[in-house]
């Protein structure tokens, strides 16, 4: 445990000194500040359409750092070592959903704050957000870490993982959205469904990609 617990920090050090961490955050932000320009300045309409935009600025934040998620590890005989220590394909990959999860999960949750604001979302509203994206980060995470695995050593890498991860997150993105209304109890509960399958499921799968791509 204690050496699994050093691969999730490691993996937390290099995203936040590289600046791996920040992207997505600057892309979230960027997303809500450039949104109302699109739709104008009518205050209504921003709060009826706000909070489904963040969830898509959430969403393609979490696919901007996939292509490094795992490559250069791969590269560089890093996933070997780990191997040859005893580590399965599995928890290496759970230690990276986890060190992914807390590289842009947390300050995204903080960037929801002001990006709220900017596109006049009430109070409930935020709240709805917030409790949706602290559900729907992890198994967006998950995913990103899944793709990142199935991609390795493929050419056109980047432009293949949105291919495959935006279809496998849409119930993440309808349910998400749906929990922003009142009576959005229903949808937050089949978030909560969907980001536990997504985040159980997820490193069995990048385990066998990453076997996959040793042999």
């Amino acid at each position: 445990m204690k050496g699994w617990l050093a691969i999730v920090l490691r993996d937390v050090r290099t995203a936040y000194q590289g600046g791996g961490a920040l992207l997505p955050l600057v892309f979230f932000l960027l997303v809500a500040t450039l949104f109302p320009f699109a739709v104008g300045p009518d205050g209504a309409l921003l709060a009826k359409v706000g909070g489904g935009a963040l969830w898509m600025a959430a969403l393609l934040a979490a696919l901007l750092p996939v292509d490094r998620l795992i490559a250069p590890d791969a590269e560089q005989g890093v996933l070997d070592q780990f191997a040859v220590r005893g580590f399965s394909d599995e928890a290496i990959a759970a230690a990276k959903i986890l060190a992914h999860w807390l590289g842009f999960g947390p300050p995204l949750l903080l960037a929801a704050l002001p990006a709220a604001a900017l596109l006049r979302l009430d109070g409930a509203t935020l709240l709805r957000l917030e409790l949706g994206l602290a559900i729907g980060t992890p198994a967006l995470a998950a995913l990103g870490v899944m793709t990142s695995a199935l991609i390795l050593g493929l050419r056109g890498a980047g432009a293949l993982a949105g291919l495959l991860m935006l279809p496998l997150a849409v119930p993440l993105l309808i349910f998400g959205a749906g929990a922003l209304g009142p009576d959005g109890m229903g949808a937050l509960k089949l978030l909560g469904a969907a980001a536990l399958l997504l985040t159980a499921l997820a490193p069995f799968a990048a385990g066998a990609a990453l076997r996959a791509a040793r042999e």
